[in-house]
């Protein structure tokens, strides 16, 4: 694939930023699969937040191909290929991992309406409806953001200066590969879709790092990437369940044992590998503190937020007081990673856990120092639910940089689960 040239030709057809409605992360399939057998009716609203609000997206991004963008994906429907992959492929060791009921369902889904508003230098972004339907929104509508903004940075440059700036991206790449080679016991995939610089991009970096690393590399987390590389698709859950389940409670009780209930629903349709905590929504050591006793039995935990060692440690001596044995347990990083937190993170914990990490941006989008002014590089994007049922969500995650909602139900929410202080954690991706 010359990526250099199909971005130069960018200039006179433009190719659509999301392909496939499976153009997107596996845990999305697998908690929209959740949602719709337990939550069908819930009405939510999900909004994109610019963390990084340097970044001026309304100047940088034209907003008629915004809309050409957000409108095509509208028009996108599963493939016959596409639905017997997800219906008869094997996904952590289970076949027909996804129901009939829900697979009728997504085959004929399309996405909702939107509503775009440029407001300054940013735009709004929200979709609303059945949750269902909505969170299918999530990781196309960031996808197109990072990659019209990779175009207006590209745009003005010529095919040679393309070719060069593609050839130190791959260089830049495959020396962090080099280095991973390096790491005894590593266990690596690709997280990098939601801020990927673009689709081409993401494929050629998956496919640079199965032949680099070998079994090292466990897979991605793109859906169509996976099935069009016949590689293991990666990914458990997501923020976004807690979140909506918390809203929906009655009472500060309810709001209290609203991150179980979840992992209650999650435990009934998924075992082994698939049994994997998420505890930083409203702080992992009180998570862990309050947990009940079976889920110290699941098979291990994701760490997305704050500091990843303390994190790590945490879960360690909570598994100890539980009676298990940490290291038949998995802790999987996934934060903000590069090569560097990486070695450091699998020497300090590979002899005590099954050690994992899901690399995102900064594998799928580094191009940080290769253009003037640093234009390309990544930058803090999301889009959050926001409400349900018309009641806001909150996050508060271990690192108060990245908590989301309004302050008075922050603080009721730092009450409820018993938040103290938190060290600030600058976030870069």
């Amino acid at each position: 694939m010359d990526i250099a040239t199909r971005v130069y030709n960018h200039k006179w057809k433009i190719d659509p930023i999301v392909r496939s409605l499976i153009d997107t992360d596996f845990y999305k399939l697998l908690m929209c699969q959740s949602v719709f057998r337990n939550k069908p009716d819930t009405q939510v609203t999900f909004s994109l937040i610019n963390r990084s609000v340097h970044v001026p997206l309304a100047h940088l991004i034209d907003e008629g191909e915004l809309r050409e963008q957000l409108d095509h994906i509208r028009t996108l429907s599963l493939s016959r290929g596409e639905s017997t992959w997800l219906r008869g492929n094997t996904f952590y060791g289970k076949r027909q991992m996804f129901r009939p009921d829900f697979m009728e369902w997504f085959e004929n889904l399309r996405l909702p309406a939107y509503h775009l508003e440029r407001k300054g230098d940013q735009y709004e972004l929200t979709f609303e409806g059945s949750w269902p339907e909505v969170m299918m929104w999530e990781i196309p509508a960031l996808a197109v953001l990072m990659e019209l903004r990779s175009r207006a940075v590209l745009n003005n440059m010529d095919r040679f200066e393309l070719q060069v700036l593609y050839a130190r991206g791959m260089t830049k790449v495959w020396e962090k590969i080099e280095r991973l080679r390096q790491i005894d016991g590593l266990s690596i995939a690709d997280f990098g879709t939601r801020r990927r610089h673009s689709f081409l991009w993401q494929d050629w970096c998956v496919q640079a790092m199965s032949e680099g690393l070998g079994d090292k590399f466990t897979g991605t987390s793109n859906c169509k990437i996976a099935m069009r590389r016949e590689l293991e698709a990666i990914g458990t859950n997501a923020h976004e369940l807690p979140m909506v389940y918390s809203a929906l409670a009655q009472d500060d009780v309810a709001l209290a044992q609203a991150p179980y209930d979840v992992l209650s629903d999650w435990h009934e349709e998924h075992d082994g590998n698939l049994r994997i905590i998420l505890p930083d929504t409203y702080g992992t050591q009180g998570f862990l503190d309050r947990a009940p006793d079976w889920l110290a039995g699941w098979t291990g935990i994701r760490i997305d937020s704050g500091d990843p060692a303390r994190a790590a440690e945490a879960a360690i001596n909570w598994w100890q007081q539980r009676g298990e044995d940490p290291s038949q347990k998995r802790v999987i990083f996934s934060d903000g990673l590069d090569v560097e937190k990486v070695a450091e993170l699998q020497k300090k914990f590979a002899s005590r856990v099954n050690v994992s990490f899901g690399w995102g941006t900064l594998l799928t989008n580094d191009f940080r120092g290769l253009v003037p002014n640093d234009g390309l590089a990544p930058f803090s994007v999301v889009c959050k639910a926001v409400s349900a049922n018309g009641r806001p969500t909150v996050k508060l995650s271990d690192n108060p940089e990245k908590a989301m909602g309004p302050q008075d139900e922050i603080a009721r929410y730092k009450r409820v689960f018993g938040v103290g202080e938190q060290e600030r954690i600058k976030v870069v991706v």
